[in-house]
C-alpha cells in the first residue's frame, strides 16, 4: 500500500512591490528554562496577535522568532544538568516549540541562533565594522576564579547591585530589580556562581564597539523613527535614559567556548558577547527561512520592521542593535515600531524563570483551561503602560463573565435560535432581511458597531493590542443588549419581518466577531466559523480590498440570506470556584517547592494507606476537647462572613434631586430590577454634580437595613470610592451593557446574601474594610473584582481607594 505523501512545505514569502510588507520579530526567548506566562505575553504572544492582524488585513507579513542559544546562561544550565550546551539547547528548543504550538503561536519561522547562518551573518557584520573602524581593542579587567580556573562571564558572577538606591542582589550583567546594566567588576562583594568563592580581577584583551563615535547617526535614527513609528512611551523613556547617561564603548567579545567564534587571529579563542550576537539572530533566522533574506532585511524602502519585547530588552534594540547595523554602512531595514511591555506579576510577587515562580507554559496546558482562554486573559491583562497582576480569581472572573456570559452567550443565543426548526426558529437558514437599514434599533446598533470597528482598526495599527481587544468585545456587549432590547423571541410571533432583521444582523455580528477576534483567539474563531458553516481559509479576512470593512455599517450584509449554518454548541466552559482554588494551591510557591510538596504528598498518602484499617484509640481528655471545640466557634463564624453576604446589584438612577432638608444629600430613585424603584439617600453633593447623577448605572448595596436620613428613609446605598484624604469621591460603575438588577458576583465566593444588614453590623464592618479600587481602577473585594455578566466594575481615576 502506497504511503500518504506529506504535504508540501509552505511557500516562503518575499516582499511584494506595491503591497504593505511587514517584518515582525519578538525577542528571542532564552533556552535555559520553560517560558512562563510573563515571557509569553511580553514577547511571542503579542507579536503573534499583531502578525495575525496583519494577515487578516491582507498585508504581506512574516513573523520571525527563535531560541537564543549562546552565552553563559546555557553553559551554566549545562553544568547544572551535567550535559553539553548543545544538549541543553536541543532539549529546551523542543520544549519552547511545543509550548508555543499549544498557545497557537503562528510563526513563519521559529529558528535557533546556534546555526551556520548565525555564524555567517555575524562574521559578515563584524568584518564590515572592522573595515569601517568602529571597533577598537582594549584591555579590561575581568573577574577570574582561581578555583574554577576560568574568566567568569557576567552571569557566573553574583553580588550586590552598586546602585545606591537599589542595593538588591544582582547578576554580573544586569540588576533585575532596577534594570541597571552592569559590568561584573562593579558588583559589591562578588562571588563565583559555580564554587561560591570570591574571584580576583585579572587583565584580558577584548574588542569594543565604539558607541560614542556612532552617537550622531544613532540619535538621528532615534529622533526620526520614534515619532514616525509611534514607539511606546516606555521604550522612549528607557532609550532617552541611556542617551542621557552618555554612551560608552561596549565590549563585544567574551572568554567563553559556547558562542559564535570571533574571526580574528588574536581573538580566535573568544566568542561574541550575547548582546551583540543575539539580535543578529533575527537576521540569521530569516536567512534560514529564505536564501533571499536580504529582500527583507536590506530593503528599508519597502519593508516595515516591528519588534516586540519586554522592557528589560529595550536598550539592546534601540541602542545596541541599531548602532551595529548603522556601523556597517549598509542599507539595512531598521526597526520602525517597537512595542514594549512592563512586567506581568504573579499573585503576590514576580514571575521568575530563575526562581521557578509563577505559571509556566507547560503548566497552562496541564490546567485543562483551553489556550484561547489563556490568550484572552493574558492579552486583556497585557502590561502595556504599567505592571499588571495575574490572579486566579481574575482569570476566573474574566472567563466566566466576559467570555462565557458575554461573548459565548451572545453567539450561542443567536445561532441556537436560527437553528431551531421552523415554527420556533429558522431551521438553520439565515433569513432574508430587506430594509434592515430602516429598522431604528438595528440602525443604531450598526452605527455603534461601525464606530467600534474604527476604534479597533486604529488601536491595532498603533499596536495597542489591549484596546483593540476591548473594542471587539464591546461589539459583543452591544449585541447582547440589542437582543434583549429587541425581544426577538416575541418578535418571531408578533413581527416576523423585524425578527428576521434582528437575527440576520446578529448572525452578521457573530461573523464579524469571529474575524476581529481571530488575532486574539484563533481556535475560538475557527470554531465559530465552523458553527456558521463557513471555511476559515476562505472567510477569515477583514481587508479594504474585499470590502469587508465597509460592511461594518451594515452588519446584516456579512452573511447572505439563504445560507445554512452549522450546528451550534457552547464555546466556553465555566471555571468553578473549587477549580480556581485548586489551581491557586497547585501553583503556589516555586517549581522546586511544588516538586517537594508533590514528594511529601506522595509520602503522606503512602503512610495513610499503611494506616488504613488500623483502629485508633478514641480515648483522651474529652472535656478539654469539648472546650476547645467551643472556643473555635467564633473563628468559624468569622470564616463564614464573606462578600457573598452582600446583595450588591446593578442599579439605574432614574431620577436624582437635592434633599429638601440637607444641602449635602441627594435623593435618588434607583431601579434595581424590582417592581418599584428604591428611594436612596446619598451624601454625594460635594463630589458629583447633579446632572451627572441622572440616568447612570451604579452599584447598589441592597440589603442594608433602611435608615432615615433627615426625614427621608434610604432603602439602599450607592457604592463609591474615595481617595486617601477623602477629598475626591467617584461612583463605582458597572459596564454600560450590564443588566439592571443583575447581582454583582465575586469569583471564589458563592452563597445567598443576608436578608438585612445593620450599618453597624459586624458583617458589614468586616466586609467594608476589604472593599477598594485597585491600581487598574477595578473595584475589588480583597483582590477579587466586582463582576457582572458584561465585565468588571470600575472607577474613573481613583486608584487604591476605599469603597463605601
Amino acid at each position: 500500500m502506497a504511503s500518504t505523501p506529506s504535504p508540501p512545505p509552505p511557500l516562503t514569502k518575499l516582499p511584494i512591490p506595491g503591497r504593505r510588507n511587514i517584518l515582525i520579530t519578538s525577542a528571542l526567548p532564552y533556552v535555559n528554562n520553560v517560558p512562563h506566562l510573563g515571557n509569553i505575553i511580553g514577547c511571542v504572544l503579542s507579536a503573534d496577535v499583531f502578525a495575525r492582524y496583519c494577515r487578516l488585513r491582507g498585508y504581506n507579513a512574516i513573523y520571525i522568532c527563535g531560541t537564543d542559544e549562546y552565552g553563559t546562561a546555557t553553559e551554566t544550565k549545562a553544568m547544572e544538568e551535567k550535559c553539553t550546551p548543545k544538549e541543553i539547547c536541543d532539549k529546551y528548543h523542543a520544549i519552547h516549540s511545543e509550548v508555543y504550538k499549544w498557545f497557537n503561536i503562528k510563526f513563519d519561522k521559529f529558528g535557533r541562533t546556534s546555526s551556520p547562518e548565525q555564524t555567517e551573518v555575524c562574521h559578515a557584520i563584524f568584518h564590515k565594522l572592522m573595515e569601517n573602524n568602529w571597533l577598537t581593542e582594549n584591555t579590561m579587567q575581568q573577574l577570574y576564579c582561581d578555583t574554577c580556573q576560568r574568566f567568569l562571564a557576567d552571569r557566573l558572577v553574583e553580588g550586590t547591585c552598586p546602585n545606591k538606591v537599589c542595593n538588591a542582589s544582582a547578576r554580573g550583567d544586569q540588576c533585575e530589580a532596577c534594570s541597571t546594566l552592569l559590568n561584573p567588576t562593579e558588583l559589591i562583594d562578588p562571588k563565583c556562581k559555580v564554587c561560591k568563592n570570591t574571584p580576583r580581577i585579572r587583565d584580558t584583551d577584548h574588542l569594543f564597539l565604539e558607541l560614542p563615535l556612532l552617537k550622531d547617526k544613532l540619535v538621528n535614527y532615534i529622533n526620526e523613527t520614534s515619532v514616525a513609528g509611534l514607539w511606546s512611551q516606555n521604550a522612549i523613556q528607557a532609550t532617552n535614559a541611556w542617551l542621557k547617561e552618555g554612551l560608552k564603548p561596549r565590549c563585544i567579545t567574551r572568554d567563553l567556548k559556547w558562542g559564535v567564534p570571533v574571526p580574528h587571529e588574536k581573538y580566535k579563542d573568544k566568542v561574541f558577547y550575547v548582546w551583540f550576537d543575539a539580535p543578529i539572530g533575527y537576521v540569521s533566522i530569516t536567512a534560514s527561512y529564505t536564501p533571499d533574506w536580504e529582500k527583507w532585511w536590506k530593503n528599508p524602502d519597502n519593508v516595515e520592521l516591528f519588534q516586540f519585547m519586554g522592557k528589560d530588552n529595550v536598550p539592546f534594540h534601540t541602542i545596541m542593535f541599531p548602532s551595529t547595523l548603522l556601523g556597517t554602512g549598509e542599507k539595512w531595514t531598521m526597526m520602525k515600531t517597537i512595542s514594549v511591555t512592563e512586567y506581568l506579576n504573579y499573585e503576590a510577587g514576580k514571575f521568575s524563570k530563575s526562581k521557578g515562580i509563577g505559571v509556566f507554559g507547560n503548566d497552562a496546558k496541564d490546567t485543562n483551561i483551553p489556550p484561547e482562554v489563556w490568550r484572552y486573559y493574558l492579552l486583556m491583562n497585557r502590561p502595556e503602560a504599567s505592571d499588571t497582576l495575574f490572579t486566579w480569581a481574575d482569570l476566573q472572573a474574566k472567563l466566566n463573565s466576559e467570555l462565557l456570559n458575554n461573548l459565548g452567550n451572545f453567539i450561542n443565543r443567536v445561532l441556537s435560535f436560527v437553528a431551531k426548526p421552523a415554527g420556533a426558529g429558522y431551521d438553520s437558514i439565515v433569513p432574508d432581511a430587506p430594509n434592515a437599514e430602516s429598522h431604528p434599533l438595528t440602525k443604531t446598533l450598526a452605527e455603534k458597531t461601525s464606530k467600534w470597528v474604527e476604534q479597533y482598526l486604529d488601536a491595532m495599527e498603533k499596536v495597542k493590542l489591549k484596546q483593540g481587544l476591548k473594542s471587539a468585545m464591546a461589539i459583543s456587549s452591544d449585541g447582547n443588549a440589542y437582543l434583549q432590547e429587541s425581544q426577538f423571541w416575541k418578535l418571531y410571533k408578533e413581527d416576523s419581518a423585524a425578527c428576521a432583521i434582528v437575527m440576520k444582523t446578529s448572525v452578521g455580528l457573530v461573523y464579524l466577531l469571529a474575524c476581529l477576534l481571530e488575532p486574539f483567539m484563533p481556535s475560538f474563531s475557527e470554531e465559530v466559523l465552523r458553527q456558521l458553516n463557513l471555511s476559515p481559509e476562505e472567510n477569515l479576512s477583514f481587508s479594504e480590498e474585499k470590502g469587508e470593512i465597509s460592511k461594518a455599517i451594515s452588519p446584516w450584509d456579512f452573511v447572505p440570506a439563504g445560507h445554512k449554518i452549522g450546528k451550534p454548541a457552547p464555546l466556553f466552559k465555566e471555571l468553578r470556584d473549587e477549580e480556581a482554588a485548586l489551581h491557586r494551591e497547585n501553583y503556589a510557591g516555586s517549581q522546586a517547592e511544588r516538586s517537594s510538596k508533590a514528594v511529601a504528598d506522595a509520602e503522606a498518602n503512602k503512610v495513610a494507606n499503611q494506616l488504613k484499617g488500623t483502629k485508633l484509640s478514641d480515648g483522651g481528655p474529652k472535656k478539654e476537647q469539648k472546650k476547645q471545640s467551643g472556643g473555635s466557634k467564633s473563628k468559624t463564624a468569622d470564616a463564614d462572613i464573606t462578600v457573598a453576604k452582600l446583595d450588591i446589584r446593578v442599579g439605574l438612577i432614574r431620577k436624582a434631586e437635592k434633599h429638601p432638608d440637607a444641602d449635602s444629600l441627594y435623593v435618588e430613585e434607583i431601579d434595581v430590577g424590582e417592581d418599584v424603584p428604591r428611594t436612596v439617600v446619598s451624601g454625594l453633593v460635594k463630589f458629583i454634580p447633579l446632572e451627572e447623577m441622572q440616568n447612570r448605572k451604579v452599584c447598589v448595596l441592597c440589603n442594608l437595613k433602611p435608615v432615615a436620613m433627615r426625614g427621608i428613609k434610604s432603602h439602599a446605598m450607592v457604592l463609591a470610592a474615595s481617595n486617601e484624604d477623602h477629598t475626591k469621591v467617584e461612583l463605582v460603575e458597572p459596564p454600560e451593557s450590564a443588566a439592571v438588577g443583575e447581582r454583582v458576583t465575586f469569583a471564589g465566593y458563592s452563597g445567598e446574601p443576608e436578608a438585612s444588614l445593620s450599618g453597624k453590623s459586624k458583617t458589614w464592618e468586616k466586609l467594608a474594610a476589604e472593599l477598594h479600587s485597585n491600581g487598574e481602577l477595578v473595584a475589588c473585594y480583597k483582590d477579587v473584582p466586582f463582576t457582572t455578566s458584561a465585565g468588571v466594575c470600575k472607577v474613573k481615576t481613583i486608584a487604591n481607594g476605599e469603597i463605601r
